[in-house]
């Protein structure tokens, strides 16, 4: 049975037996503990913490989850994977234990032309809880599980908590025999690999107190309602109907790995357990970073965002180590290299990622129809970043060399922990390479000291993590808000309402009324006031009463994406829950807003004239005057192209194109081609801003202008990078646009009478004036240098003998910054090449103190070492620094010490 249909097979069954589909979440929620939805509840926990009253009595979804946590397990066993669908039944006061055992039993032993997976139930192994004796009779007597097929298991196997406190409770976990070639006989409790477990029915019946881990914590009490929470792991259940032994081999991960080894010219499971670990990697990787680029998450150092670089980088460097190099294919290309490359080659091998990239989008896309609608960006995305990796590896493979060449220099067969280290954690380098370039070298690596600080890494990372993670935030306080039903918002049509007060927060803690000086949330039951969302910032302004109370609106944001918080001050009387107000909207605040939301959408519109579909949008902010916008691009754009996207964004301006708004169903707005923001969740029904027509067409629930000619000039700003593959567009609109042209013209004018030439010539003057600047700076520092080599003359005539070496120590003219001094000393020790010597400069810039350290091949050979010596002196100038053995620098910022670092130069040299 196919996967999709394995998915399929599950809705199908509690659709009919009451359940609400509920479509899965995007990976990326708003949660404080979660990086990624990790488990198929997390979009309900609202309803389980009691923050908000569920629409429905069950649901039931198969849920998008991706867990981290395990990263460098992946591949090396088959039981860990990064991206996993979670198939849930959930009841919420409704049904309990009786219902959720019958719902899975029925559709795990059902017969397929039933509606099941027509699994053999004498294979299936139930657990409860030690003292659940409910669920044991439930599965022995109603379903008929022999007593011996029932195992009891305690807190940390059958008991089930979010990790923090809050609910809690009992659960029964389902595990699948798959025979004696897998293990030992005596159920899940005797070997859990024989066994697998592949579905949990949580019975979410209590509340869980403080404490850690799986077992260090107390059970408080019971929770006000009863609720069922349920989760099967989708790939399990392939494995078991596909008869496979783990998810490598199913149908959605064994053609990546088919593909891959067409790329690679190598075999997976012909008996070279690296090669399946890295055909593993590339499989499971790649999917994830499927679908968290198709939820929007883009490569970056940071979050989530680092994530899915390293994830990505793992699939180019399995794929690169497999031996993909000439021949591989790029997105549109064909063929496959064969054989191990070398550190060069593998540097420089063709891209891969196109063509992994595509065939998951094939897999998954039956069951993720989005992810097709947004190939291009998802392959752009990931190929971009094997490309920044190419460069990546490049640099590292001569920082790698550096290092070996200092191991060997040093008389050492094996490359230090510290260094594998840091071309892993501060260049990316992956360790294997590191691995497999050290033997190729002829030399070994420190791993237990690698090992050593990776551990401590991930203690840092836990420890922050830990530190982040606590409690839920308690929103109780706003759950009557979101029962009641959501604000109702007139902002569209009016800058005033009318409006009753229908709750008051000031510190987490409704309150009845408020005096002047509070600050405080107000809930009303309508408002024209906009919330933040999209990009567009909140508005400003204020609410009042008939009878002198006014109140100053400072920020608008929404709870359950449904209830408007007006945050504000009080400043005139007594607000109290139930008055009946005005809101009011500053009008000059959203003149300027629906300037800079509308400019975003004519931006966008013009940025995909001139770079194709590709650059679809990555973000926004707008607020008064000002724009920006973030898109998806593998490069810079030309000032010639910025220049294109500011006058096809005023030409649109200038148009004075309609701005239409009107709601339709989803799938209608797709098909009319209106644009859709990546990793955003839509109802079914969306709102559609279309400029023009043709021209712009976007998904958005933000306010506008009534046409583009209201929003003004548009005035591009500045365009820089935010990420791999992200770059930020900058415009001033309206007012702002011209204040800023402006300032410009009367910069240029002063410049011009300053320069005494018409404004037209004033760049081609500043050129002029540039280049005899350049020319002069050339002139002074070839003065400088010669001045130096004047000195350095005398320097070398009155060196001294310490011992057998030659030591040409001094100080040079001031203003010499390290890269002249290193020019200098390399100089020197080339005069006396043959000689035992170490040369030794010294100057003053600024308030700087570098230094620079030489030494020849013979005082090597003696054992003196340029590094060495700069980490004896350095102190004495208050300073440090390092480097080779042959050349090394430093810098302090105490001139007085360089003559007592002179000396100890002398000693140094003298003590060897």
């Amino acid at each position: 049975m196919q996967t999709h249909d394995i998915r399929k097979r599950f809705l199908d069954h509690f659709i009919r037996a009451g359940h609400t589909e509920v479509p899965s979440a995007s990976l990326i929620l708003d949660d404080p503990n979660l990086l990624f939805v990790n488990a198929g509840m997390v979009p309900f926990k609202p309803y389980f913490l009691g923050d908000q009253t569920p629409p429905y009595d069950r649901a039931v979804s198969v849920q998008k989850c991706v867990r981290t946590l395990d990263i460098e397990e992946v591949g090396v066993t088959t039981r860990h994977n990064t991206f996993f669908q979670m198939a849930g039944n959930f009841s919420f006061g409704d049904y309990f234990k009786r219902d959720a055992i019958n719902f899975a039993w029925t559709l795990l032993t059902n017969p397929v032309d039933e509606g099941g997976y027509g699994i053999d139930p004498t294979r299936l192994w139930p657990t409860v809880y030690l003292d659940d004796d409910e669920a044991e009779t439930i599965w022995r007597d109603e379903i008929g599980v022999p007593s011996e097929r029932i195992q009891r298991r305690g807190l940390k196997d059958n008991y089930w908590s979010m990790g923090v406190p809050g609910p809690c409770g009992p659960c029964s976990e389902i595990f699948y025999d798959r025979g004696p070639e897998y293990g030992v006989e005596g159920g899940p409790e005797a070997d859990e690999d024989r066994y697998i477990e592949i579905w949990n029915l949580v019975f979410m019946q209590n509340i869980r107190g403080e404490g850690g881990g799986k077992e260090g914590y107390e059970i408080l009490g019971p929770l006000p309602k009863k609720n069922i929470d349920t989760g099967m792991g989708i790939e399990r259940v392939a494995c078991i109907l596909q008869g496979v032994d783990n998810v490598y081999e199913t149908d959605l991960c064994r053609p990546i790995i088919d593909l891959a080894a067409e790329l690679t010219g190598r075999g997976y499971g012909t008996g070279s357990n690296e090669d399946d670990v890295r055909f593993r990697v590339i499989a499971d990787h790649a999917r994830t970073s499927v679908m968290l680029i198709g939820d929007g998450v883009v490569p970056s150092n940071d979050g989530r965002g680092y994530v899915l670089r390293r994830l990505l980088r793992r699939v180019v460097r399995s794929v690169r180590l497999l031996g993909a190099g000439s021949g591989a294919s790029g997105p549109d290309g064909k063929g496959a290299g064969s054989g191990a490359s070398g550190p060069d080659d593998r540097t420089a091998s063709e891209p891969t990622m196109g063509r992994i990239v595509d065939a998951v989008i094939d897999l998954m896309s039956p069951s993720y129809p989005e992810l097709d609608q947004q190939r291009a960006h998802i392959v752009a995305v990931a190929v971009g970043e094997e490309a920044s990796f190419s460069k990546t590896l490049a640099a590292g493979s001569k920082l790698f060399a550096d290092a070996a060449d200092a191991t060997k220099a040093s008389g050492s067969s094996q490359i230090s922990g510290g260094d594998a280290f840091a071309l892993h954690d501060t260049y990316g380098f992956p360790i294997d390479l590191t691995l497999e370039m050290a033997s190729e070298a002829g030399l070994q690596v420190d791993r237990d000291g690698f090992a050593e600080l990776m551990a401590q890494q991930r203690s840092r990372a836990k420890a922050d993590a830990t530190s982040r993670k606590s409690s839920h935030a308690d929103q109780r306080v706003y759950r009557d808000f979101l029962d009641r039903g959501p604000t109702v918002f007139t902002g569209f049509d009016e800058l005033v309402s009318e409006a009753r007060v229908v709750g008051l927060v000031a510190g987490g803690e409704r309150v009845r009324s408020a005096t002047p000086g509070t600050e405080l949330e107000v809930v009303l039951d309508r408002s024209p006031l906009y919330a933040e969302a999209g990009g567009q910032t909140a508005d400003q302004g204020q609410i009042t009463t008939s009878d002198g109370v006014r109140l100053s609106v400072k920020d608008v944001q929404k709870v359950g994406k449904q209830v408007w918080l007006h945050r504000v001050v009080v400043d005139e009387g007594e607000i109290a829950e139930g008055d009946e107000v005005l809101a009011s909207v500053d009008a000059g605040w959203r003149h300027g807003a629906t300037q800079g939301h509308s400019g975003t959408h004519l931006v966008g519109a013009a940025l995909r004239q001139i770079l194709g579909p590709t650059a679809t949008q990555a973000g926004s902010l707008n607020r008064p005057g000002y724009l920006r916008f973030d898109f998806h691009s593998a490069s810079a754009l030309t000032d010639d192209q910025r220049a294109q996207i500011e006058q096809i964004s005023n030409e649109a301006v200038e148009s004075n194109f309609q701005v239409n708004t009107f709601e339709t169903d989803l799938d209608k707005a797709k098909a009319m081609g209106a644009m859709a923001l990546f990793g955003e969740n839509y109802g079914d029904r969306v709102r559609v801003v279309e400029i023009g027509g043709p021209f712009s067409m976007e998904l958005c629930g933000g306010t506008h202008v009534g046409s583009s000619a209201q929003v003004g000039p548009i005035t591009v700003i500045g365009e820089s990078s935010v990420g791999s593959g992200v770059r930020r567009v900058e415009a001033y609109v309206g007012m702002d646009s011209f204040r800023y042209l402006s300032k410009e013209r009367a910069l240029m004018a002063g410049l011009a009478s300053s320069l005494k030439v018409p404004s037209d010539q004033v760049p081609g003057r500043v050129e002029q004036l540039v280049a005899r600047l350049r020319d002069a700076e050339k002139a002074l520092d070839a003065a400088k240098a010669e001045q130096a080599r004047v000195a350095l003359s005398g320097l070398i005539d009155q060196a001294q003998a310490v011992g057998e070496t030659l030591v040409v120590a001094g100080r040079v003219a001031d203003g010499v910054d390290a890269n002249g001094l290193r020019t200098l000393v390399t100089d020197v020790r080339g005069r006396i090449a043959d000689r035992n010597a170490v040369v030794a400069l010294f100057s003053t810039n600024g308030d700087k103190v570098p230094f620079v350290v030489g030494t020849t091949d013979a005082a090597r050979g003696a054992g003196i070492t340029a590094g060495d010596v700069v980490k004896e002196i350095a102190p004495l100038v208050a300073g440090r620094g390092g480097g080779k053995p042959d050349l090394a620098q430093g810098s302090g910022t105490d001139a007085s010490g360089v003559d007592a670092a002179l000396v100890r130069l002398r000693d140094v040299v003298g003590g060897r």
